[in-house]
């Protein structure tokens, strides 16, 4: 074991983090959990903040625990969630924790930004990235326009997982695919767009310099090595971004695939080599995020599981004891079709009550009401399926190639009945797996850098060996047809 070379994962989320080992033996990938924490949002006179050195610390916990067990460690990866930063003076500290995207703060900025500042549509023809009131761009707005006194004295800015490598390695970089999702960048030219950075009264000094992902960024501290008892260990520049990542470990054999990130959001896409940007992706408010190998990630965000998450919650103590196959399988029992809602109508952005809210939308749309939990969960479970068809179809449109199958990775990539309606509505043939495709990718890019795989399709034929994926092919399709029908003129009314 001693002999193996590892790598050394850190992916974390919105709520929690994991630190992971993984190595490559016979041509297929193994991971272990090394360590699990939670990530706590930080309120604190009317903000929020998420605790930058308690991750930090977790982080040296986590290579602490690997020097204990004698392993060689190649290299060490971090991919974090996007659009959020960090503010670092000219004497190399951070002036405060960073701010979350979930502070109220940026809740009327982006208005204010798009009337005031520039218009919504050059906004877009310049990143092609969908509107969403806490991208970078207008946390930075609304931050300069409060006179927040960390952006006046920040001589740089590092998106999360380049900060964390920064406090790492004292090396600031600004990765491509997490600077993507600040709505800052320009995809064609993939760089940092001026006249952006000059309406918040920032240069392009203030970031630090444009890497993709498997750059080297620089080897431990001394300080770190001290710490942690490692050596000099390199730190990569994998996809910072963990939906990035994600679909670095979609094992697809070409390029005419499209994948569904599916869990509490779910993302539907296509990897192209460039940005597709023009009436119908703003219209349709698609969005262009860096990929590996300068890829673009041309997607759309869709309410994924949030809305069934939620009203799990809500359910008696005697069906939240239900395991999920239990619960799921007493929705397949009643009608189908019965009841649909459009997942992503404002409605379900983040309401009391969830089944009030589904209740209300089946009854402002003179549908049945559903009242069971298995009534609910099918009119959720056929609604997302009914929307996955309408935005696969989009992408089709929108596509360069055909895309000849659907890949389903995430934690949803388990869940069976969804996957098959999703195989069902969109006549596509659908992959679901890995589950575990953030940490895949991220440990398969360090793997790549080091040399042990070659380009992105070996990358993703050695996860394809490793793991057992599940095949749905589409059944029912008269039904599903005309159910879409019925979709299409209840989210019109």
């Amino acid at each position: 074991m001693k002999n193996k070379k590892y790598f050394f994962a850190v992916d974390l989320g919105a709520t929690s983090g994991r630190t992971i080992i993984g190595h490559i033996d016979n041509g297929k990938f193994n991971l272990e959990e090394v360590t699990r924490f939670p990530n706590n949002l930080i309120e604190q006179g009317g903000h929020f903040y998420w605790d930058i050195y308690a991750l930090y610390l977790e982080i040296i916990k986590g290579l602490k625990e690997v020097a204990r067990r004698g392993l060689e460690i190649t290299s060490i990866g971090i991919d974090t969630w996007g659009v959020d930063f960090v503010c670092i003076g000219s004497d190399g500290a951070i002036l405060r924790n960073p701010r979350a995207y979930r502070d109220p703060i940026t809740f009327e900025a982006m208005d204010d930004y798009l009337a005031h500042v520039i218009s919504k549509k050059e906004v877009y023809d310049i990143t092609g990235i969908q509107f969403m009131n806490f991208n970078s761009l207008f946390q930075l707005y609304a931050m300069r326009r409060e006179g927040n006194s960390a952006l006046e004295h920040a001589e740089k800015i590092l998106f999360v997982p380049d900060a964390l490598s920064w406090m790492l390695t004292g090396q600031a970089v600004c990765e491509y695919t997490i600077a993507s999702t600040s709505q800052l960048l320009d995809p064609r030219t993939k760089q940092l767009n001026e006249r952006l950075l000059t309406s918040l009264q920032l240069t392009r000094e203030n970031f630090g310099k444009m890497v993709n992902p498997g750059t080297v960024i620089g080897v431990l501290t001394e300080e770190v090595q001290k710490l942690t008892g490692l050596g000099a260990v390199p730190v990569i520049a994998v996809a910072g971004h963990d939906t990035a990542s994600a679909v670095a470990a979609v094992p697809a054999k070409d390029e005419n695939f499209a994948y569904l990130s599916s869990g509490t959001w779910s993302l539907m896409g296509i990897e192209t080599k460039d940005a597709i940007i023009n009436e119908q992706s703003y219209e349709r408010n698609f969005t262009n995020e860096g990929g590996i190998g300068g890829t673009t990630r041309f997607l759309k965000n869709i309410c994924g599981m949030w809305l069934y998450e939620r009203c799990r919650t809500e359910w008696p103590e005697e069906v939240r004891k239900l395991s999920h196959p239990e619960l799921q399988g007493s929705a397949m029992q009643v009608e189908p079709f019965r009841s649909i809602i459009n997942p992503d109508d404002a409605l379900f952005a983040n309401p009391d009550s969830m089944i009030k809210a589904i209740q209300t939308y089946c009854r402002n749309t003179q549908q049945p009401v559903p009242e069971t939990p298995a009534e609910i969960c099918r009119c959720i479970f056929d609604s997302l399926a009914l929307r996955y068809k309408q935005v696969f179809q989009w992408m089709q449109e929108l596509a360069p190639f055909r895309l000849d199958v659907l890949h389903i990775i995430g934690g949803g990539s388990l869940n069976k009945y969804l996957n098959q309606f999703t195989a069902n509505a969109t006549g596509a043939t659908v992959l679901a797996g890995p589950q575990e495709c953030t940490a895949i990718g991220n440990i398969m890019l360090q793997a790549q850098t080091a040399g042990l795989v070659g380009d992105i399709w070996e990358m993703r034929q050695t996860i394809a060996r490793s793991l057992e994926l599940v095949r749905y092919e589409p059944t029912d399709e008269d039904a599903w047809n005309q159910a879409y029908e019925k979709y299409i003129k209840i989210i019109n009314k």
